[in-house]
């Protein structure tokens, strides 16, 4: 990788994990607090939240038709979510130290927060919860198999594709068999490291 690519590449990953502190910062001054797993908003604003919840039955009138029929497609995705999440821990608890691999911290990736929202009544927490799960652990799942990627093959690919992995950017170019046995371990390594 030529030094500019990666020049612009570090400067990259400094402004988004600037953008990521700023975020978190003007939310949490603006509307709540997050003391250890518990978020706490201010009182005008539980205030407001529990004001503006509809009830159940409010919910089950206006909402959309065609979001109740689709209701148990959606939520019979939970069965293969489960069993994938259940082989890709498999897979990461017993191979990850084999190869020294840090492993993914689950927490980092499937928060459940959204039912602390007072303006939710029980179905959209419900919603939310199944949304936090299955974002959560495909992003899961995508860290395991972008290390897993790091380890075993850092390549680009020849075409360009949509949707890289954070790693993916830092590989080893296509085609560049003179540094691929030195860059395979120094991948290997870093990964022993992360945070």
């Amino acid at each position: 990788m030529n030094e500019r690519i990666q020049q612009l590449l570090n400067q990259i990953t400094e402004l988004e994990d600037d953008l990521r502190t700023a975020l978190n910062e003007q939310q949490s001054t603006i509307f709540f607090q997050i003391k250890g797993k518990r978020v706490e908003f201010e009182k005008s604003m539980k205030d407001t939240h529990k004001r503006l919840k509809r009830n159940f039955f409010t919910w089950l009138v206006t909402n959309r038709p065609q979001n109740l029929i689709t209701g148990p497609i959606i939520y019979a995705m939970i069965i293969p979510l489960v069993i994938t999440d259940i082989f890709i821990t498999f897979y990461q608890f017993t191979c990850f130290p084999i190869y020294g691999i840090k492993k993914v911290r689950r927490a980092d990736y499937i928060i459940y927060d959204r039912q602390q929202l007072h303006y939710l009544n029980f179905i959209e927490k419900f919603h939310c919860t199944y949304c936090a799960y299955g974002s959560g652990m495909i992003a899961y799942i995508s860290e395991i198999v972008a290390r897993t990627e790091q380890y075993f093959c850092p390549i680009k690919h020849a075409r360009k594709i949509l949707g890289t992995h954070s790693r993916y950017a830092r590989f080893i170019d296509y085609g560049d068999a003179e540094h691929y046995q030195e860059r395979l371990e120094e991948y290997r390594r870093a990964l022993n490291k992360e945070k």
